[in-house]
């Protein structure tokens, strides 16, 4: 089963429907969500679904390999962006 990370930074609306598209369907699952933003209702959202979140901030993502490296440990195969 394919592994999809989505990276979103608002309520989570578009997150959560894609989770559920994709359970509904079983060939690919939502495993990891990410935000830039720590008040982000995309997080509660992740905690309701079961799914891993993870929150960053700018110089994390700009200037560390801490990203691609969780993207990589996890075997994420498809990165969504979502808003």
């Amino acid at each position: 089963m394919k592994k999809i990370a989505i990276f979103a930074s608002g309520s989570g609306s578009n997150a959560e429907n894609i989770a559920a598209y994709f359970a509904e369907r079983g060939t690919a699952r939502v495993s990891l969500i990410l935000t830039n933003r720590p008040d982000a209702g995309v997080l509660a959202r992740a905690e309701r679904l079961g799914v891993e979140s993870v929150v960053f901030d700018r110089d994390t993502f700009y200037n560390n390999d801490r990203i691609p490296e969780l993207l990589r440990d996890r075997g994420i195969d498809f990165i969504v962006l979502a808003g």
